[in-house]
């Protein structure tokens, strides 16, 4: 298994631009999130796991890596239907997949020619296609292509995890800008942070943290 790399360098910035993450920081310690390096099976891994549970998004990806022998544009195209349908995939999502996997042979998701856009001209590529929108982009991004500065507005849990860290009630666009601003260019990382807090357990008061 492959994970996001970072150090005490990430850490250590985003503690002093930041003393109340630095502080959960410190209380959750190190944290390990798979990634794919691959950017057409990330991409495709994601589409298998729109609105399904985690657990049938497992089963699709496993029939779906067992029909193919190892999901890649080339074994995507030459799938059927019928077959791409048979792993449990909707009809629509074939669509997505085979329409990704048309695109990557075209050489229109090469991973050199991404890795020296801006994170916004990334976002703008992989949102021209099918079923990807700006969040499936924007963990893309963190999950497949590893930048270093992805902090998602659009993610509930993130938005979450700002609000209790800081006991706010409500988060506007510009608050959030204004926090992701000192997290930069270490988003990702505080990201990651932002998550676990958002799953701590209730009681946690800022206070307490």
């Amino acid at each position: 298994m492959e994970i996001f790399r970072y150090s005490a360098v990430e850490t250590d910035y985003l503690a002093e631009r930041d003393p109340v993450l630095g502080r959960a920081i410190r209380r959750i310690g190190p944290i390990e999130r798979r990634v794919t390096p691959d950017l057409f099976e990330a991409l495709a891994e994601s589409i298998v796991g729109q609105q399904i549970s985690g657990k049938a998004a497992e089963t699709v990806w496993r029939r779906l890596n067992a029909l193919t022998g190892g999901v890649t544009p080339q074994s995507i195209v030459q799938a059927t239907v019928e077959a791409l349908r048979g792993c449990g995939l909707s009809l629509r999502k074939v669509g997505y997949l085979q329409e990704a996997a048309r695109v990557a042979l075209e050489g229109r998701l090469d991973e050199k020619e991404l890795a020296a856009m801006s994170d916004r001209e990334v976002v703008d590529r992989l949102t021209t296609l099918p079923g990807v929108g700006v969040w499936t982009a924007e963990m893309l991004m963190i999950f497949s292509m590893q930048r270093p500065d992805v902090v998602s507005f659009g993610d509930l849990a993130i938005r979450r995890g700002v609000m209790r860290l800081y006991g706010l009630e409500s988060l506007s666009r510009r608050e959030f800008e204004t926090y992701r601003s000192r997290w930069s260019p270490y988003g990702t990382v505080a990201s990651f942070y932002l998550w676990a807090v958002a799953h701590e357990p209730d009681g946690m008061s800022p206070v307490e943290k």
